[in-house]
């Protein structure tokens, strides 16, 4: 199975018309639709339900196009990385990130940084502890940063200064605003929406059996999209305080749980992990602005 033929196939995929796709690559359609029959039968599976207007992927063709992009990214970076071992004054860094204000810690440092080396292209993914994790132990990010203590014999690490404090974001009409904090019996018979980790990790410390009563009727992974459900009525937000707007110009407002649940933030990476030279200076660099907080 060759690199070539992968993008050949993610290119049909994308566009779900083989002449669209043999235009974009530059190749012509006959030995495009060779090259997938070929593909066809080197896996024994039928990839495409050929329409007359359109292409669809089977099941088997959904299977391959995300293992398609694995490869592909991975091969990208790998490309990346061998370029870059000559590039000390910069190159690409991968981090995944867990929604927080505290991300301006590490903001401050790749600031600071790039002032010294103005070719570091920063690339951020942001998403819970299982999705960025997973993307650092198959080689796709360089760094992790976590809201939760890390796997010790997996990973290194370093915590961020400071403490994301939890809380109910809720629309300023609600007779709950006028509450100072929010408990959880406060919270009964309300729908409340919150991100799959915290439900998992930090709610039930905070609440304990109460948890079972409480009426979850949806989840998010990032809060943007859960405050707007809260702007459209659709329930209670439980997450960090500063990611959502709550100012005089907004009509949604921030609560504190009660009692406090609090979060701290960790920076992680991967054990015996080889880094790209400019990778392992802004390592050094995060070493140097966060090691005071072990």
């Amino acid at each position: 199975m060759e690199i070539r033929v992968l993008r050949y196939f993610l290119e049909i995929a994308r566009e779900e018309n083989m002449t669209r796709a043999a235009e974009s690559l530059h190749v012509s359609q006959p030995s495009l639709s060779k090259q997938m029959k070929e593909l066809e039968r080197e896996l024994g599976k039928k990839l495409f339900r050929r329409g007359s207007a359109s292409i669809h992927l089977t099941d088997e063709g959904m299977l391959l196009r995300r293992r398609a992009e694995d490869i592909l990214e991975m091969v990208d970076k790998t490309a990346d990385e061998f370029k870059a071992l000559d590039e000390v004054t910069g190159g690409d860094v991968y981090i995944g990130c867990a929604e927080s204000y505290q991300i301006k810690h590490l903001a401050d440092v790749i600031r600071r940084f790039r002032e010294r080396y103005p070719r570091l292209r920063l690339h951020i993914l942001s998403g819970d502890t299982q999705q960025v994790t997973e993307r650092l132990d198959r080689g796709l990010l360089d760094f992790a940063v976590i809201v939760e203590p890390p796997n010790l014999a997996r990973y290194n690490y370093l915590r961020l200064p400071g403490v994301d404090t939890f809380g109910v974001i809720m629309r300023k009409d609600s007779p709950l605003a006028r509450k100072e904090s929010i408990s959880a019996d406060d919270l009964m018979g309300l729908e409340l929406i919150s991100s799959p980790q915290s439900l998992e990790a930090d709610l039930p410390g905070w609440c304990g059996e109460k948890l079972d009563a409480l009426n979850f009727t949806g989840t998010v992974n990032l809060f943007y999209n859960g405050t707007v459900l809260v702007r459209q009525g659709l329930g209670y937000l439980l997450t960090f305080k500063h990611l959502a707007n709550t100012g005089e110009d907004s009509e949604l407002c921030f609560r504190p749980l009660a009692p406090t649940l609090e979060s701290r933030m960790y920076i992680i990476w991967k054990k015996y992990q080889v880094f790209t030279p400019i990778a392992a200076l802004l390592l050094d660099e995060i070493k140097e602005a966060f090691a005071q907080n072990e």
